[in-house]
């Protein structure tokens, strides 16, 4: 099965926004056993649609749009896909209905350009937006006029937004390509996360154990990040599960240390878990990361029954007045250092309570470095119940890679902790 992306949007391609949809759907299908073939981004103008449209039905079995679907001058997805597919619009009450019921909702009246919104292709499938104004379509083309022989094929438009594009992806394109594309043969996904080995290091390990099963027909992709690294075991057929299974048990067996969580997991996500399980609770001291761990630790839903409380220390003089480091310390030692790590978890858990506390105090630089202490240097503090820990680090990189990566260091260190504590 052949599926192809075109992602409509002027704005992608000039730089203004990321493209993250094609990443976003990208994923989503190849979990599916059904992954992108083709990607293409065009401007937000009729010949380019159409062009991008009629180039991808040639080949496609099924073609996603995403974008264009709005009451603007320059949403005409809709309009130049039923152009290229000779399909007149129709006016749909019920979905104007729908649109009218929304706004009204928020206590607003709806602007009247919206009612176009409502106009789909002739014999389109309506996928009703939850989470907005403009509807999703399908629709059939059979045969496919564009294709030699007898096939068909379908064409999915979804809205540009990812409020609304994702959920209508997850509750109504997804059970559809199940349902009306079935695989050919059974198919089986598995994504390990891991973090604090490197790439290269992570396929070392893995590659002779796991060649009895690549000669059997598994795949392993790795895909590295800041951090982290993916290791996805992929198989087909009968023995598909089987064959996934076996290569789990064998990353377990030589790198389990290193893995974290399997999917969407993060090791935020996990912390929380964990510690919600445990009923314990956490407090964090940063300095050099700027509250970027708290950030990530309060994207998690539920994060309310385990933080409680961060301090974003980054003067000398906060590190003394909030978490009561020693002046003499800071003076002797300075900010960066293994004992005012130390001073900041242990003051942090004194102060709120919690049974775990996470420190951090760095050189982000570009500038502030010595050559005992470069640019990059990291402490990373972790008191526990019965004692702390402080671990050091180099990372080189800018500030923004800097501080993702030292959290996912101070993530990493209190989430061995707890699997300590839990053999």
């Amino acid at each position: 099965m052949i599926v192809e992306l075109i992602n409509t949007g002027s704005e992608l391609l000039l730089g203004r926004i990321l493209n993250a949809h094609q990443q976003w759907l990208g994923r989503r299908l190849a979990d599916m056993g059904r992954p992108i073939s083709r990607q293409i981004t065009v401007p937000d103008t009729a010949d380019a649609i159409e062009a991008a449209l009629q180039d991808a039905l040639t080949r496609a079995d099924l073609v996603i749009t995403t974008g264009g679907l709005g009451p603007t001058s320059d949403d005409v997805t809709r309009d130049r896909v039923a152009a290229v597919l000779g399909r007149k619009l129709v006016h749909q009450p019920e979905i104007e209905s729908q649109i009218r019921r929304f706004f009204e909702s928020r206590g607003r009246t709806m602007p009247e350009r919206t009612r176009v919104e409502s106009f789909v292709p002739e014999g389109a499938v309506v996928l009703p937006n939850r989470h907005g104004t403009a509807p999703g379509l399908v629709v059939e083309l059979n045969p496919n006029p564009f294709r030699s022989g007898e096939g068909r094929s379908w064409v999915v438009l979804l809205p540009g937004p990812p409020r609304e594009m994702q959920p209508m992806f997850d509750d109504q394109v997804r059970p559809w390509i199940e349902s009306r594309l079935p695989l050919e043969e059974a198919f089986v996904s598995e994504t390990y996360r891991t973090t604090g080995l490197g790439e290269s290091l992570m396929e070392a390990r893995l590659d002779s154990a796991l060649q009895p099963l690549l000669e059997q027909g598994l795949t392993v992709g790795y895909c590295a990040r800041v951090g982290e690294v993916d290791v996805r075991f992929v198989a087909r057929g009968r023995n598909a599960e089987v064959q996934v299974r076996a290569a789990g048990a064998i990353l377990e067996s030589v790198a389990g240390e290193f893995v974290f969580g399997r999917g969407d997991d993060s090791l935020e996500g996990l912390l929380v878990r964990e510690l919600t399980a445990r009923k314990m609770s956490l407090a964090l001291a940063e300095s050099c990361t700027g509250g970027h761990l708290a950030n990530r630790i309060t994207n998690i839903p539920g994060a309310s029954a385990v933080l409680l409380g961060g301090y974003v220390t980054y003067a000398n003089a906060a590190k003394t007045s909030a978490l009561g480091v020693p002046p003499e310390l800071l003076v002797e030692h300075g900010a960066v250092s293994e004992v005012v790590a130390r001073a900041m978890a242990e003051g942090a858990q004194r102060v709120t309570g919690a049974d775990y506390a996470l420190s951090v105090t760095g050189i982000a630089g570009p500038a502030g470095g010595s050559e005992e202490k470069p640019v990059g240097t990291v402490f990373i503090g972790l008191a526990c119940p019965d004692r702390t820990s402080v671990s050091r680090h180099l990372n080189c990189f800018d500030r923004e890679t800097f501080k993702f990566l030292t959290a996912q260091q101070a993530f990493d260190q209190l989430r061995r902790e707890l699997a300590k504590s839990r053999i």
